[in-house]
């Protein structure tokens, strides 16, 4: 079988002049002013209101990004009627819980990634928007960016024959150095696997789906929570997953898709908007992507508000591009992976 003789064309959203809604922000922390400062540079979606158990930080947070309302009561927010949906940037033990508040008050959510602490929060939101009737979606702001869906349709079309193995990592140096950080905090669902190490199971799943069964090392930081892990995911046809994340040092931050008939290598920091390079069966490069849309970096976090405006006005409660059910999967096999390294001898985790 032949490599195509052309890439596909990117599927992206109407960053303007599609569907807009009514914004709030429930957090305002370092993740949600990102997510504001692209929203109103790249969107015509708008922020309308902003909460914080801090009064005096949801003001400055409004100051910042031209927010006409804050309030110091997050179901002051949820409950107001000029607020269409609620973007949740709040620590991930908090996730759950705030979604479900936001639900329940009838608002649509986007939940900063992972969407819930374990798959059994993952699944008690997605049950509580199936009731409510309102859309639901992890902020997995990855899956939107322009070369994942190329890459996606390359998969569909099973361009790359047979695949063998997937391989992602993620390192972000600098992190264990503050023990009373979030990143290490315990109770504030702290750790490499479910801030960082969510961003290469997702795209493990994304190709190859939840594996059968996961093995995992790692180390732990002086909190107790994962620092560094590696896992190798196994699947019933024999595919392989190698998947790692660090807190401990940079990484190149690589993925790769290994197939019969070929290759795929996204270039650094695959998490964000980027470039890959397709290569042959004898290791040769065929077609190489280059996102030329001027989003990069953090600014990808853009797109993923704009599709959901995008299913809404399309009578969606889920996302078909990210449902909930990948959510729930993916955090599964976190589950699995968090399991594995809070054994004493960091044993084989089965699922």
């Amino acid at each position: 079988m032949a490599l195509p003789t052309t890439l596909p064309a990117p599927i992206l959203p109407r960053l303007v002049g599609g569907p807009r809604l009514r914004w709030g922000v429930l957090a305002p922390g370092f993740i949600a002013g990102l997510f504001a400062g692209t929203l109103h540079r790249n969107t015509d979606q708008r922020i309308v209101a902003v909460a914080s158990r801090s009064a005096a930080r949801a003001e400055a947070f409004a100051t910042l990004h031209d927010i006409p309302s804050h309030v110091d009561d997050y179901r002051r927010l949820v409950e107001d009627p000029h607020v269409d949906i609620v973007y949740i940037a709040a620590p991930h033990s908090e996730h759950a819980r705030l979604a479900i508040l936001a639900l329940d008050a009838g608002k649509h959510v986007l939940v900063e990634k992972p969407i819930a602490s374990s798959a059994a929060e993952a699944r008690e939101i997605a049950q509580v928007a199936g009731r409510s009737g309102r859309f639901a979606m992890e902020a997995m702001h990855t899956r939107f960016h322009p070369r994942i869906t190329v890459i996606d349709q390359l998969l569909e079309d099973g361009a790359l024959g047979a695949l063998a193995l997937v391989q992602a990592e993620l390192g972000l140096g600098g992190a264990s150095v503050d023990p009373r950080g979030r990143l290490l905090n315990p109770e504030l669902g702290g750790g490499a696997a479910l801030d960082l190490g969510v961003y290469p199971l997702w795209f493990h799943d994304f190709v190859l789906g939840s594996p059968s069964r996961v093995q995992v090392s790692g180390t732990r930081a002086i909190t107790g929570v994962e620092d560094q892990w590696n896992a190798t995911l196994h699947h019933a046809d024999g595919s392989l997953g190698l998947v790692s994340a660090t807190m401990r040092t940079w990484t190149p931050s690589h993925a790769a898709i290994g197939g019969a008939h070929g290759r795929i290598h996204l270039d650094s920091r695959h998490p964000q908007p980027g470039g890959f390079t397709l290569y042959d069966r004898d290791n040769r490069p065929v077609h190489r992507f280059d996102d030329d849309s001027g989003i990069v970096g953090a600014q990808g976090l853009c797109r993923q508000a704009a599709w959901a405006a995008q299913h809404i006005a399309d009578r969606l409660t889920e996302s078909p591009l990210h449902p909930l059910s990948t959510s729930i999967r993916v955090l599964e096999t976190v589950d699995a992976v968090r399991d594995g390294l809070r054994s004493p001898d960091l044993a084989e985790a089965q699922r």
